[in-house]
């Protein structure tokens, strides 16, 4: 192997007395490169390189045991909480969005903390990646890019306690609780004898209080908060204890869990309850957060279920006047605890309200995406390999009745066209359409099955476009919050 034969793709780094650097080889593969490694730092440290030798430098693989070896001895690598500052969560279904996301954010400026490594339990299932995975490929990302800053990793929607583990040995930082299969959501439209019957049946002992407690607490005055007075009387409250009781209950199940796992390690806590049918009201958003903080819950974000539509891939669908209004109280109820953000789930794409978001709640924001890269990712497609995306949005017509059922959509299947009824210069265009974008977005585990090496083929082949095509993407996202 000749010196010549290694393309350098990153600026070499040095840390204590050893370099580092991301290369190319002739055959395309990229490698790490380490020079000036000590047989004394290897056998101090865990986990160690494995590689090959040559010419005085050790070319390794991008191996999980690569990446540990690295991350042992590049702290920065690492995930760390970030507490209640802005933050932008970049879903990454492919594993090549990284690099992207990090020149988004460079272009766009601003104090926004990134969580790079982000995917649920839901979407590792339908595309096979491993928790491992989807932080290693983030690490290397960040390693191709010279990232320094903070960065965290989010265990996306776990649901139960067996979903913990894997993400903890992993590394993982912040924990997005949805306990949203606990919510009752008739709860919303029952009587004040049906409230009180299903709030006599909660899990009472793990609460320590009592419902007679809670209306002593809740019920004696309005609370007058800035911007915003809440009014609870008995039918209030047992309806925010009957819709969230339980769903509250299996929150601080779960966190007692997670840091028994953690064993002392710190880590971000968000409890989300967007994924409900009916609105949460600013009294149930006060009571869910008063119950945590009082217990606590090292909350730093919660995600109410806002009204309007937030549905996937698309615009928020709603009354701007009404959501505005509602997001007030929200904001108000953020200020008065001053502990925590208000967290933007099915985030992306939501152009109209960012702005709103940001000065309402005056930076203490979190926004989640997950599908828009996986979005941008086509759209490249669609300009580079017309075959290939005529493929995936046929495919996207025969799986959208199975693959749509866990997702909340307006997207009308016959508004897309076939594939067969588009000139390749039409397919680019479906990517600004409502109904293909949605079509398209929520078939990504079928079309990363089926064409997912083509698919990351193309975007190596040309990794300068996919950059590209984020930056422009994301820049619409994250200046509002800059």
């Amino acid at each position: 192997m000749a010196d010549s034969m290694i393309i350098y793709e990153t600026s070499v780094m040095a840390h204590e007395g050893t370099t580092y650097a991301l290369a190319r080889l002739a055959d395309g593969e990229k490698r790490l490169v380490v020079e000036g490694e000590t047989p004394a730092l290897s056998k101090a440290e865990v986990a160690v390189f494995h590689g090959t030798s040559y010419n005085g430098k050790l070319i390794c693989a991008l191996t999980p045991e690569n990446g540990a070896a690295l991350r042992a001895r590049l702290p920065w690598l690492n995930p760390a909480p970030l507490g209640a500052s802005t933050s932008f969560g970049f879903g990454d279904r492919i594993g090549l969005a990284t690099p992207g996301h990090i020149a988004s954010l460079v272009a766009a400026g601003g104090d926004i903390a990134p969580i790079f490594a982000q995917q649920s339990v839901r979407e590792n299932t339908r595309i096979g990646r491993t928790l491992q995975q989807v932080l290693d490929d983030a690490v290397w990302g960040m390693f191709a890019k010279g990232w320094r800053g903070n960065w965290g990793a989010d265990a996306d929607h776990v649901k139960e306690i067996s979903h913990i583990a894997p993400f903890v040995q992993a590394g993982y930082t912040f924990y997005t609780i949805d306990p949203s299969d606990y919510v009752d959501n008739a709860a919303q439209t029952d009587n004040l004898e049906t409230l009180r019957r299903k709030s006599a049946q909660l899990p009472w002992a793990q609460f320590n209080t009592t419902v007679e407690a809670l209306i002593a607490e809740y019920c004696t005055a309005p609370l007058a908060l800035e911007g915003v007075t809440l009014h609870f009387d008995e039918a209030v409250l047992l309806r925010a204890l009957a819709k969230y009781g339980r769903a509250l209950a299996h929150t601080l199940t779960l966190t007692a869990e997670i840091r028994r796992q953690m064993g002392g390690k710190t880590f971000d806590l968000e409890m989300s309850v967007d994924e409900t049918d009916t609105p949460t009201a600013a009294e149930e958003h006060y009571f869910i957060a008063n119950e945590l903080l009082q217990r606590d819950a090292p909350v730093v974000s919660l995600a109410p279920r806002f009204v309007g539509k937030f549905q996937k891939g698309v615009d928020y669908m709603g009354d701007l006047a009404e959501f505005e209004t509602e997001l007030a109280k929200h904001a108000a109820i953020l200020r008065h605890f001053d502990a925590y953000k208000l967290s933007i789930h099915t985030g992306s794409d939501k152009f109209t309200i960012y702005g709103l978001i940001n000065r309402y709640a005056n930076g203490r924001v979190h926004v989640k995406t997950a599908g828009t890269s996986y979005l941008e990712a086509l759209r490249v497609i669609s300009r580079t390999d017309a075959p290939l995306f005529r493929q995936i949005l046929d495919l996207g017509h025969e799986r959208f009745a199975k693959d749509r059922k866990t997702y909340y959509l307006d997207c009308q299947q016959e508004n897309v066209p076939a594939s067969s009824q588009l000139t390749d210069a039409d397919l680019p265009a479906l990517l600004d359409d409502f109904d293909a974008r949605q079509l398209l977005h929520v078939t990504f585990g079928s079309a990363l099955d089926e064409y997912g090496v083509a698919l990351k083929a193309d975007l190596l082949s040309d990794e300068a476009a996919y950059e590209a095509a984020l930056v422009a993407h994301f820049g619409r996202h994250l200046r509002p919050f800059c």
